[in-house]
């Protein structure tokens, strides 16, 4: 009785469905040969067999054979679209570098699944390696509607909106961050970061020793809270944290630079001088070290040097003119 059943349920079965079983085996002892061949006949028997298309398409992208998968995946996707092939092609596009179709597949997954805040991530993050700054931060904006208390949401909507050039959002957003996550370093500082860029010096500074005192190995408040006593020429004061940020934080060449100035204003130009050297060997394309190294040298007599500083900061400025340019944003292409 049992054969009889076998061979009713092969008589059933499709070319094209026992093809791509055998292969799905084959696949799975490893023989990924074998199983690309069976899939392949199944395709020719059977040219809108989703399995077949879909399964290949999966294999080849991830024996990095991207090219390849990209027509099979969609061939699927034309046939039973859904999550998985939306997100497959989506993750296929983007190892191929052809980010909005990688963006658009994704988007195409998420209507499958409109609450999965780890796909609404990589979306806000793919929107932002575009330039497409609005779009990503609409989007973690989104995902913070379905999970309200992952803070990490609120950090790629604040860096979103600041790409922008949209600092009112980003600042809303970092002062709820604070007061919904007063243990969190990061949100200490980030709501901290955007007083002082509104000139509300004494509370930003609050924030910063509050994110310091929360994390000592978090570079980017010792860095902001010692550049805040440089401006308000607390010179001495400033040595401290702008020295924890670069123990942190050894090639971060704006602490570097800070630190030059407020030793150069207490008079200690070789110490000066040695923070700026290396600030420059560590950010070779910025122009900012040289341009205070020629100060430095011409203070100290070394006129020669001097001259080749400046030399240098204006080359720098001509080669790299973008280096101090914030990215402008740009509209997603068919919004």
């Amino acid at each position: 009785m049992t054969g009889v059943l076998v061979v009713a349920v092969m008589l059933l079965q499709s070319p094209a469905e026992a093809l791509s079983e055998q292969a799905l085996a084959a696949a799975q002892r490893g023989d990924t040969e074998a199983a690309a061949g069976l899939w392949r006949q199944a395709i020719e028997k059977e040219p809108k067999h989703f399995a077949s298309l879909f399964n290949l398409g999966v294999m080849l992208h991830r024996g990095k054979r991207q090219i390849e998968a990209a027509p099979l995946l969609e061939r699927a996707a034309a046939i039973e679209p859904g999550y998985q092939v939306h997100l497959m092609r989506g993750s296929n596009f983007q190892q191929l570098e052809r980010r909005e179709e990688a963006i658009r597949a994704w988007k195409a997954a998420l209507v499958y699944q409109p609450k999965n805040v780890k796909l609404m991530q990589v979306l806000s993050v793919e929107y932002g390696r575009g330039r497409y700054f609005h779009e990503a931060a609409a989007m973690a904006r989104a995902a913070l509607r379905v999970a309200p208390l992952e803070q990490n949401l609120y950090f790629l909507a604040i860096k979103a909106y600041q790409d922008a050039g949209s600092q009112t959002p980003a600042a809303e957003l970092a002062a709820e961050a604070a007061a919904k996550f007063p243990q969190s370093a990061r949100a200490q500082f980030e709501h901290g970061y955007y007083l002082q860029k509104r000139g509300n010096t004494e509370p930003a500074m609050r924030y910063l020793r509050k994110a310091m005192a929360l994390d000592a190995k978090y570079e980017e408040p010792f860095f902001f809270y010692g550049d805040l006593l440089v401006k308000q020429m607390k010179w001495e004061a400033a040595l401290g944290p702008l020295r924890q940020a670069i123990a942190i934080r050894p090639e971060y060449s704006p602490a570097r630079v800070a630190l030059a100035r407020a030793l150069s204003n207490l008079d200690q130009l070789p110490a000066a001088v040695k923070e700026l050297e290396e600030a420059a060997q560590l950010d070779p394309k910025n122009a900012q070290p040289w341009v205070m190294l020629s100060q430095m040298y011409f203070r100290m007599g070394d006129e020669d040097r001097a001259r080749d500083a400046k030399e240098t900061s204006q080359r720098l400025r001509r080669e790299n003119p973008t280096v101090l340019e914030a990215p402008q944003a740009r509209p997603f292409p068919g919004n």
